[in-house]
C-alpha cells in the first residue's frame, strides 16, 4: 500500500521568523543515502554515513555499503540495488535506476558524483515511460535550500503572488531549518540562472511563470505528476500520467520543477488561498519526506503519483 502522509495543518500568520532573524543552525555533516522504489512509494533502505573519505563518489559510497550494487557501462551506473535491476517491469514499461543530491536529479554517472558533507542521496528506481526526467523532488527538505548542489547553498528567492500569511509561512518553515537569508520578487523577474525560487500563490497567479507553466503540459515537461484541470482544479496523475483523481475545492499542491538551465523551481500553490496556505503548511519533513510531490487535499497530504490506494489515511 502506498504511503500516504496525513497532517492537520494550522494555518498560522507567525512573526519575527523572517530573513532579518539572527537565529542560526549548524549544517548537517552525516551523508543520508536513501533508497526506494515506485517514486518513493517504498522504502529499501535508510542509512546515514559519517566516515566520507575524501574524493569519495556516489558510487563508491554505494560499493563501500550493504547495498547489493551492480553496474553497467563499465561501472559508471547502477543496474541493480537491494535486489532490484534496471530493465523492464511487469508491464514491459521501462524502469531505472535514478539519483537524487539534495533534491536535485543527478546530471552525471554515480562514478563522477563527489560526495560532499551532509548530502542527501536519493536513489528511486521508477518507470520512465511518462517521464524520462523528473528534474527536482521535494521529498529531501530541507534541501536543495539548506546546503544546495556541490555543498555550496545557492541564492533563494521567494515569489510571493498571494497572501501574505501564506508567503509569511513560508519564510517561517524556512528559518526553522536554518535558512533565513532570501530575497523576494514578482512573477516575470528575472532573477539569473543560478538562484532557487520558491512561487507562492494561487495557481491562476503563478501560471505565467515559465517554470510553473511547465505543470499545464504534464508530467513529460514538468516531471510533476498533476496538473491543472479545465475546471479550475488540479488533476493528480498515477505512474502512468493518467488521471487518478480531479479536486476542485481549496486543494494545495507542494512540487518541484525546472525551466532550461536555471536552478530548479518549487511551487507552493493551490486553487485557493486557502490550498495555498495548506501548502505553504505542508513545508514540514514529516510531511514531505520521501515524496516526489505532494498534493494537499482536505488537510491530509497525498504523496504524487498517487499509488494504489490514494484514499488511505494515518493520522501521525
Amino acid at each position: 500500500m502506498r504511503r500516504v502522509v496525513v497532517a492537520a495543518f494550522a494555518l498560522l500568520v507567525l512573526a519575527g521568523c523572517g530573513p532579518g532573524s539572527d537565529r542560526s543552525v549548524d549544517g548537517p555533516t552525516d551523508v543520508n543515502v536513501l533508497i526506494t522504489r515506485d517514486f518513493g512509494a517504498g522504502e529499501l533502505r535508510d542509512s546515514d554515513t559519517t566516515d566520507i573519505p575524501a574524493g569519495e563518489t556516489v558510487m563508491r559510497l554505494l560499493q563501500r555499503g550493504d547495498y547489493g550494487v551492480e553496474t553497467r557501462y563499465g561501472g559508471g551506473f547502477v543496474q541493480t540495488l537491494d535486489g532490484l535491476s534496471a530493465g523492464s517491469d511487469d508491464e514491459n514499461r521501462p524502469v531505472d535506476w535514478f539519483y537524487y543530491v539534495n533534491g536535485i536529479e543527478a546530471d552525471e554517472g554515480a562514478a563522477s558524483r563527489t560526495v560532499t558533507a551532509g548530502d542527501r542521496i536519493w536513489w528511486d528506481r521508477h518507470d520512465w515511460g511518462t517521464a524520462q526526467r523528473v528534474p527536482a523532488v521535494v521529498g529531501s527538505w530541507p534541501e536543495p535550500f539548506l546546503l544546495g548542489p556541490g555543498g555550496k547553498r545557492l541564492p533563494l528567492t521567494i515569489v510571493c503572488a498571494g497572501e501574505e500569511r501564506s508567503c509569511d509561512e513560508v519564510q517561517t518553515r524556512l528559518a526553522g531549518e536554518g535558512i533565513e537569508d532570501t530575497a523576494s520578487s514578482s512573477i516575470g523577474t528575472n532573477t539569473g540562472a543560478k538562484v532557487l525560487r520558491i512561487l507562492v500563490g494561487p495557481w491562476a497567479s503563478i501560471r505565467a511563470d515559465p517554470a510553473a507553466q511547465q505543470l499545464e503540459e504534464g508530467p513529460s515537461v514538468s516531471g510533476v505528476f498533476a496538473r491543472p484541470s479545465a475546471s479550475d482544479g488540479f488533476e493528480l496523475l498515477d505512474e502512468k500520467g493518467e488521471v487518478a483523481a480531479t479536486h476542485t475545492d481549496s486543494v494545495g499542491l507542494v512540487a518541484a520543477t525546472r525551466f532550461g538551465e536555471q536552478q530548479p523551481t518549487w511551487v507552493v500553490t493551490g486553487t485557493d488561498d486557502t490550498g495555498v496556505a495548506a501548502a505553504a503548511a505542508a513545508l514540514r519533513t514529516d510531511v514531505l519526506a520521501g515524496s516526489f510531490a505532494v498534493a494537499v487535499v482536505e488537510g491530509r497530504g497525498e504523496p504524487l503519483p498517487v499509488g494504489d490506494d490514494p484514499d488511505a489515511t494515518e493520522t501521525p
